[in-house]
C-alpha cells in the first residue's frame, strides 16, 4: 500500500504540474514562417491563431492563390514548433515517471 500512496502523490504532482503546462504553453508564442519569411505567423502553445504579417510584395490579385498556400505553410511550421515546445514541456513533467515512449500527454 505504500507504493499506491506514493503513486497517487506523484499522479496529483504531475496534474499540477500539466495545469501549470497548459497555463505556460497558453502565453507561448511560436512564429511560424513560409516562402522565405515573406508569409509569418504567430500561434500559441494550444495552437490558437494570434497574428498573420505578409509582405505587401505579395499582394496582387494574380499572386492570390500562392499567398494563400503560403499561409497554409507558415501555420503547419508554427504547429510543428508548437508541437516541440509542447513535447519538452512534457518530458519535463513526467521525465521521472516511466510513461511508456509514444504516450502522448496531455490527451
Amino acid at each position: 500500500m505504500k507504493n499506491l500512496g506514493n503513486l497517487m502523490k506523484q499522479a496529483t504532482q504531475m496534474q499540477a504540474k500539466m495545469g501549470e503546462m497548459q497555463l505556460k504553453l497558453a502565453e507561448t508564442e511560436v512564429e511560424g514562417a513560409s516562402g522565405a519569411g515573406m508569409v509569418r505567423i504567430t500561434i500559441s502553445g494550444k495552437y490558437d491563431l494570434r497574428k498573420v504579417s505578409i509582405d505587401p510584395s505579395l499582394v496582387k490579385a494574380e499572386d492570390v492563390s500562392v499567398l494563400e498556400d503560403l499561409i497554409v505553410a507558415a501555420y503547419a511550421d508554427a504547429k510543428s514548433k508548437a508541437e516541440a515546445v509542447m513535447q519538452e514541456e512534457m518530458e519535463k513533467i513526467t521525465g521521472g515517471m516511466g510513461l511508456p515512449g509514444g504516450l502522448k500527454l496531455p490527451f
